[in-house]
């Protein structure tokens, strides 16, 4: 695996853990402990993924977190504790993979993998909170579902194409920069609709 495919690698699961860290570890942990992929000698790193206790502690979370993510205003809660977690735990996932000897390299790998992790969870968090201003559940139940899937399939991708990994990551960068834009916009809109719906107190 090259150094292209690598990054690509780590890009695009250190992205994706910014919307279900647990995911990423149990899927990644169950596909290699099941024979489903086989990861190059040099990701050896990630062979923790597939340990027992990792596996039960991230199926734990996994469904903790699917729950939790359909519940509106729960969901934001649930991505406010998250905001340490995700960033973190995508930084130790991008390390990993990356496994490199320098120290330099350690510490690159480390902080672009978590302000990756944190890049795609402050735009998942931020239209999440868009979305909670919507009276109905459903389409919080809509989006939620729509991260599962989107997560499970683009992972898929980037674990069994390297190559494509590097695409995955790209698609998931702009994704989140453009959701983080919109994201603005509409809470602006809001604040701005609740400013004049509000009652005068002067009167």
């Amino acid at each position: 695996m090259g150094l292209v495919e690598i990054l690509g690698l780590a890009g695009s699961i250190s992205l994706l853990s910014g919307w279900r860290l647990y995911l990423c570890a149990f899927a990644t942990g169950l596909a290699m402990r099941s024979g489903w992929i086989a990861l190059p000698d040099h990701l050896d790193a990630l062979a923790v993924l597939a340990n027992p206790w990792v596996l039960g502690i991230s199926f734990v979370g996994l469904v903790a977190e699917f729950f939790a993510d359909k519940v509106a205003w729960l969901d934001s809660a649930w991505d406010a504790v998250h905001s340490v977690v995700r960033p973190l735990g995508g930084a130790l996932l991008t390390l990993a993979i990356v496994d490199a000897q320098d120290p330099v390299w350690q510490v690159l790998a480390f902080l672009l993998g978590g302000g990756g992790t944190l890049l795609s969870h402050g735009a998942k968090a931020s239209a999440r909170a868009v979305v909670n201003a919507s009276p109905e559940p459903v389409s919080n139940v809509v989006v939620s579902t729509g991260e599962d899937v989107a997560t499970v399939g683009l992972l898929a991708l980037a674990l069994a194409n390297p190559v494509l990994a590097l695409v995955v990551a790209g698609l998931v960068f702009l994704f989140a920069i453009v959701l983080l834009i919109c994201a603005r916009r509409a809470l602006r809109a809001l604040l701005r609709l609740r400013d004049r719906v509000a009652p005068d107190p002067s009167v």
